[in-house]
């Protein structure tokens, strides 16, 4: 990106607020600050944002509802910060649309690899190659080379993560992605937790692509071997 990324960080711990400000303003980005969930809905009205860093513990509305509002009208990535053993949180900010999740407390340092590594999978509109390539699944068109799926004349709108498994099922139609391999393609940490967060970012997709998610026809899973995409 040649312009500096905006942030806006949602923290009502000022402290911490300023911390990451002043961290994340040394390391090149522009950073907006937000107290509570009502400030940051004020300053979204006016501003767009590259990437919202988001407390779920807030006094008033909590992060994942502000998450599952945002949800219905951008595709903004959002990275959740979470109290320790918060496991539900976690899911429940997961499937309202956020794209990752960091535990408190976290070194600045992860919590800047992973604004890297979520801003890096958002497609970039300049990325065209020669020929259009299209996936057909049913009434969605995806293309391949722009990132993008349309339902008719609809564009789907995908979260980051959302757009970064697509290009990774569409490399390889009709071939099983473990589990294990889309976190890592996701420049996620390995183990269960991130696994488990993949079957929740599935979930969601299978919600924009299927037309009866329980019975998924083109997001399939396969048995031991992960999951698929089978294309028409």
């Amino acid at each position: 990106m040649d312009l500096q990324p905006h942030l806006l960080i949602v923290d009502d711990d000022e402290r911490i607020r300023g911390l990451l400000q002043k961290f994340l303003i040394r390391n090149g980005f522009l950073v907006s600050a937000a107290r509570d969930a009502a400030h940051a809905r004020r300053i979204l009205e006016g501003l767009d944002f590259d990437m919202i860093v988001l407390d779920v513990m807030m006094p008033g509305e909590d992060g994942v509802s502000l998450t599952k509002a945002i949800r219905e009208t951008s595709a903004t990535p959002i990275m959740l910060l979470t109290a320790k053993g918060e496991t539900e949180d976690r899911i429940a900010g997961l499937e309202a649309g956020a794209d990752d999740y960091l535990s408190k407390p976290f070194e600045p340092k992860e919590l800047l690899l992973r604004i890297n590594a979520i801003l890096r999978r958002v497609p970039d509109a300049g990325d065209v190659d020669t020929t259009p390539k299209f996936l057909i699944l049913g009434p969605i068109r995806y293309d391949i080379e722009r990132g993008e799926m349309w339902q008719g004349e609809d564009l789907v709108r995908l979260t980051a993560t959302e757009s970064q498994l697509m290009k990774i099922f569409s490399a390889t139609p009709g071939e099983p992605i473990s589990r294990a391999k889309l976190v890592e393609d996701l420049g996620r940490d390995r183990g269960q937790a991130q696994e488990r967060a993949v079957d929740v970012q599935i979930t969601r997709l299978r919600r924009k692509i299927e037309t009866d998610p329980k019975q998924p026809r083109y997001l399939q899973t396969v048995r031991g071997a992960g999951y698929m995409l089978a294309p028409d």
